[in-house]
C-alpha cells in the first residue's frame, strides 16, 4: 500500500512538473496558418489637375443658309484636338471644375448662290473655355458643360472660281457652347470620356458684293462628337485613385 502510495504521487509531481513546462512554452504556432487580409475598396478622387487628348467629328446644321443658297451644309469633318483642366470634388458626389480645349478640323461647309457665286469657309479649328458640373459615382463621372467659344474661320467667295471680295454683318467667330459627357476613371491616373458639344457663333448677312446682298443671311453653327483620354494629377495628396 505504502508503494502505490509513493507511485501515485511520483506520477501526480510528474503531471505538474510537464503542465508548468507547457504553459513556460506558451501555445504552440502554426506556421502554414494565415489570417485572410481584410478587403480594401477602391476610392477614386477626382479633384486635380488633367491634360488630355481627343478626336471626333464635327457637323453644320442644314438649316444654315437661307434665302436662295443650295449646297452641302451638313457634311462631316473630321476633328481632333487637345484639353486642359482642373476638377474639384465636394460634397462628396459634386464636381465642379474648368476647361480649356481646342480641336482643329478638316474639311469644309459653303453654299452656291444664285448668278454661280460660291461661298467657302474651311474652317480650321475650334476652341473653347467653359465650366463644367458633374455627379460621380466611383470611376464614371457625367457632367454638363458651357462657356466662351471660338471659331478660326478661313472664308472665300469665287465666281467661275475666281476670288471675289465680300463683306459680312457680324463676327461669326466669337460665340458659345454648351454640351454634355460621361467620363470614366479605367486605370490609376487615367480616364476616358465621349462628349457632345454644340457651337453657336451667331448669325450673318452678306454687305458686298451686291448680288449676294438678297440672299438672306447665314448661321454658324457646328454639333460635334469627341472621344477623348486624360491624364491626372492630383492636388489634394491623396491619389487619384487609392485604396482604404
Amino acid at each position: 500500500m505504502k508503494k502505490f502510495l509513493l507511485a501515485t504521487v511520483a506520477l501526480a509531481a510528474l503531471a505538474g512538473a510537464q503542465s508548468a513546462r507547457a504553459a513556460d512554452l506558451g501555445a504552440r504556432s502554426y506556421p502554414y496558418a494565415t489570417k485572410a487580409p481584410a478587403y480594401m475598396a477602391p476610392i477614386y478622387n477626382w479633384t486635380g489637375f488633367y491634360v488630355g487628348a481627343h478626336i471626333g467629328g464635327a457637323f453644320s446644321s442644314d438649316n444654315n443658309f437661307s434665302g436662295l443658297a443650295t449646297g452641302n451644309n451638313s457634311n462631316g469633318r473630321f476633328l481632333g484636338g487637345l484639353q486642359v483642366g482642373a476638377d474639384w470634388q465636394f460634397a462628396p458626389s459634386w464636381v465642379i471644375g474648368a476647361e480649356g480645349q481646342f480641336s482643329w478640323v478638316g474639311g469644309s461647309v459653303g453654299a452656291v448662290f444664285p448668278g454661280g457665286y460660291t461661298y467657302k469657309n474651311s474652317q480650321r479649328g475650334l476652341g473653347s473655355i467653359t465650366g463644367r458640373f458633374g455627379y460621380t459615382w466611383g470611376p464614371g463621372l457625367v457632367y454638363v458643360k458651357g462657356g466662351y467659344a471660338y471659331s478660326d474661320n478661313n472664308e472665300s467667295v469665287t465666281l467661275a472660281g475666281l476670288p471675289v471680295g465680300f463683306g459680312t454683318t457680324g463676327d461669326h467667330r466669337n460665340g458659345y457652347t454648351v454640351g454634355a459627357g460621361l467620363e470614366y476613371m479605367f486605370a490609376p491616373s487615367w480616364s476616358a470620356k465621349v462628349e457632345y458639344d454644340y457651337y453657336n457663333f451667331g448669325s450673318a448677312s452678306f454687305t458686298a458684293p451686291p448680288a449676294l446682298v438678297p440672299t438672306g443671311s447665314f448661321t454658324t453653327d457646328d454639333h460635334t462628337f469627341k472621344a477623348g483620354v486624360n491624364y491626372r494629377f492630383n492636388w489634394a495628396g491623396a491619389p487619384v485613385v487609392g485604396r482604404y
